[in-house]
């Protein structure tokens, strides 16, 4: 394919576009403010864009594209622009197009890094040892190559899976790294130094395929630029201008892309503009690197930088809120977003007793902007973990709210949670041929598809289900011997489990059945950027069987809320998603839960990354208040179930950055208690005081909390179960009448476990028939009472037992 020429002559088609898009610039510019109007029109140079959430940075982008085609600055095939997503760049063609008055046929170099080095790629392959027509690789050819080459090197795969490897393969990728050029840490990591030798041989092997993988589209592209500096400087010269959307969300080697194509003579002028925000940089577990950006005037002395910082999206007390808040990172080049609109409403700041409530009051306030006639598509719940989604999946389909999930399946949908669903099912039922086939090999047992077919034809002719064919078949020699002592051990283990049915609690015998098999230890070793999450997500599932009597009745409720879905995007639902899948969308109204230490900021990014993972995870918080346009709903629970035990939570320090001028502190904070006030938390909290927010609050809720705090001082905290029963309540001299666990940390972080029983009260002042109120449980009529003890029947909750100190006459 021909080279680029230094000084390319324009095709018709770009003679013809840029002819038209002067006739269609009158006029373009006159619906910018100011600050877009100069983004636009500083054409030479270097230029950074600060382009803060809702302040129009798309708009600034194609806007510059049409300014430079209308001046004949450029022919639209020396214009590269480059974009993190197709649909970015479908986005920006067709705004283009409409500026200019025509589709976009005639910007070639308008898409994705990963699609513009393609391009690149393809017209020198020669250049990198390939052929024209080399194949990209996804995900899944990449792990069978790998496997191929741990095979090769006798490394037991089992113990050093290949997505481990691929995974390194990927971070090393991405920060430019040839197996030459690999940390003799880092490739010390795997399989005992093997690492980087098994990286060479994988890209031996896949020049010997004429195949790339993703990574190499890049960094193909760099070594070709750097080893014929005559091809680099044909595209240098090819390429007056250069645009870049969310900088801030470059890896090493999308940057060393970019700064080589940028480079100039010294004298000659470098146009590249590039448009990001600091504060919005949120993909740092994936290789994005915010010092991209913030050393964006070193890397290009004399750069002019203009901020966009009038957001047109949401209210005065949201964008206040979200800056204050920012304000306290370190590593940010500054900006303040503010608003020409109304101040609106003040984001909400909401204390509940556990994440039941959370859910509960979330979904009270959704139907009621239902019965308001408002969009449930204008609602949005966003969370840091996905294991969250489960408690208000299970909420909404139990008052039959229609919801989406965005960025991934439903939480029984999950690969992992079904997996494990296929165990349990196995276990209550061991005829469950579906369930058996498929983790029959989950993890790898070398029990592929030739042994579930032989399974399949004695089960067919025996009329038996598959694991009854199995038990026949491990005692014969049909099977290779290898085989055959993995299926052995399998069903051997099936029925260990099936034994332990009436002897262990479902959530317990899960938990075992999770680790004996394997499964569990399967995502531990997966070094993917999922594994983490997918971890969680099981011990959400786990601890979301203690509620049921039995594991039968568990595997039921699923069925009935898989089966109810009612699913359908267009209708009119609410959207739940984490908040990384939120950048770059916007609703009316915002509900932000989990705002507790160790879940947001979340724990492993604050251990594995320090001060840099805790201000990625303020910008997380700043992202997910700007996705608000009306109404921010923040809310964080005073206690939350962590591996099957109720901890007292902490709420997150974002809490207390909050400005106190600009937020409303919900009643609910007085009665569910605030971060260690009153009966939610164990001990001194930071928020004892009011004054930590810069202001005093003085709503009755708050009032409420601070009358209680003395009395959680004196008393502490005890939570635990008894039975099935979940529960959290304070105790002290002669209050209780209950048997239970005691699980929580002391001041110093010390776990304090043991068992507990509290000395009974007088007889109750409640008797059958009276009607009560319990700050969990709601309204609810005495059944009957023991001593202190009551058995009530609650309205929403059901029956439940609770100790007469903890309700109050209705």
């Amino acid at each position: 394919m021909a080279e680029p020429t230094a000084n390319p002559q324009p095709t018709l088609a770009e003679r013809a576009m840029a002819a038209r898009s002067g006739a269609a610039a009158a006029g373009y510019l006159a619906g910018l403010n100011p600050e877009q109007r100069e983004a636009v029109e500083t054409l030479d140079g270097p230029v950074l864009v600060l382009a803060g959430a809702g302040t129009g940075k798309t708009r600034v982008l194609t806007t510059r594209i049409a300014h430079i085609l209308s001046l004949r600055k450029a022919w639209p095939g020396e214009i590269l622009a480059v974009t993190f997503t197709n649909k970015a760049a479908r986005e920006m063609k067709e705004r283009i197009g409409k500026l200019v008055g025509e589709a976009v046929e005639g910007m070639p170099w308008l898409g994705t890094f990963h699609a513009t080095g393609v391009k690149i790629l393809r017209r020198h392959a020669e250049l990198v040892g390939l052929k024209p027509g080399f194949t990209i690789l996804d995900t899944d050819d990449q792990v069978r190559l790998l496997k191929q080459l741990i095979a090769a090197e006798n490394i037991d795969e089992k113990r050093w899976p290949a997505r481990m490897l691929a995974g390194a393969i990927d971070g090393w990728k991405n920060r430019a790294l040839t197996p030459d050029k690999v940390p003799a840490g880092e490739g010390g990591a795997y399989a005992n130094g093997l690492g980087v030798k098994l990286y060479a041989d994988y890209q031996a092997r896949l020049k010997t395929l004429n195949a790339v993988d993703f990574g190499d589209l890049l960094l193909e592209v760099i070594r070709l630029f750097r080893e014929n500096p005559e091809v680099l400087a044909q595209y240098q010269a090819k390429f007056r201008y250069l645009l870049v959307d969310e900088y801030q969300d470059t890896n090493v080697a999308q940057y060393l892309w970019l700064r080589l194509l940028a480079q100039r003579k010294p004298g000659e002028i470098q146009n590249i503009c590039c448009v990001g925000d600091d504060d919005q940089s949120i993909y740092g577990w994936r290789g994005a690197e915010v010092d991209n950006i913030l050393r964006f005037d070193k890397d290009f002395p004399g750069a002019k930088v203009v901020r966009l910082e009038r957001n047109y999206r949401s209210t005065g007390h949201i964008l206040a809120t979200a800056a204050h808040l920012i304000a306290h990172n370190e590593g940010r080049l500054g900006k303040t977003l503010f608003t020409d609109g109304e101040d609106g409403e003040k984001p909400a700041l909401t204390s509940v007793w556990d994440s039941e409530e959370e859910a509960r009051s979330i979904g009270e306030e959704i139907e009621q902007i239902q019965r308001q006639g408002d969009s449930l598509n204008e609602v949005a719940i966003l969370v840091r973990a996905s294991f969250q989604m489960r408690e208000f999946e299970d909420r909404f389909i139990t008052i039959g709210l229609p919801y989406r999930v965005i960025g991934g399946p439903r939480f029984y949908e999950r690969l992992e949670v079904r997996d494990a669903l296929a165990y349990l099912r196995c276990v209550a039922s061991p005829s469950d041929d579906l369930a058996f086939e498929r983790i029959v090999n989950t993890p790898k047992r070398g029990l592929g598809d030739a042994t579930l077919q032989l399974l399949h034809d004695h089960a067919r002719a025996r009329q038996v289900p598959l694991m009854q064919a199995a038990k026949v078949m491990v005692e014969t020699e049909d099977l290779k011997p290898k085989v055959r002592g993995a299926l052995r051990s399998l069903i051997e283990n099936f029925d260990r489990w099936t034994s332990k049915l009436d002897l262990l609690p479902q959530n317990e015998l899960a938990e075992l059945v999770l680790e004996e098999s394997g499964y569990t230890e399967m995502w531990q070793k997966d070094r993917t950027a999922e594994a983490a999450g997918r971890l969680e997500n099981l011990k959400e599932l786990v601890r979301s069987m203690e509620e049921f009597e039995s594991l039968s009745g568990f595997l039921e409720h699923i069925a009935l809320v898989t089966d109810a879905r009612g699913e359908g995007e267009t209708e009119d639902a609410v959207s739940i998603m984490t908040l990384h899948s939120a950048k770059g969308l916007e609703f009316e109204t915002v509900f932000l839960p989990g705002w507790e230490e160790g879940l947001f900021p979340h724990q492993r990014s604050l251990d594995e990354n320090g001060r840099a993972g805790l201000e990625e995870e303020r910008r997380l918080a700043y992202v997910g208040i700007t996705r608000a346009r009306r109404k921010a709903r923040i809310y964080f629970a005073g206690n939350r179930r962590i591996h099957g035990l109720w901890q007292s939570t902490v709420p997150s320090r974002f809490v207390n950055e909050l400005p106190g001028d600009h937020v409303a502190i919900s009643e609910g904070l007085g009665t569910a208690g605030y971060g260690g006030m009153g009966r939610g938390g164990f001990g001194q909290s930071r928020f004892d005081k009011a004054e930590s927010f810069g202001s005093t609050y003085q709503t009755p809720g708050w009032q409420r909390a601070q009358a209680q705090k003395s009395l959680a001082d004196a008393q502490g905290r005890f939570t635990g179960r008894t039975g099935s029963q979940a529960f959290g309540s304070t105790f002290a001299e002669g209050r209780g009448g209950f048997q239970g666990r005691l699980t929580d940390r002391t001041p110093s972080g010390r776990l304090i476990e043991g068992e507990l029983v509290a000395k009974s009260g007088e007889p109750s002042r409640y008797k059958t028939g009276d009607r009560v109120f319990h700050l969990k449980f709601g309204y609810g009529d005495v059944v009957s009472a023991d001593g202190n003890k009551l058995l009530v029947q609650f309205d929403k909750a059901g029956e439940k037992r609770v100790v007469d100190s903890f309700v109050e006459a209705a």
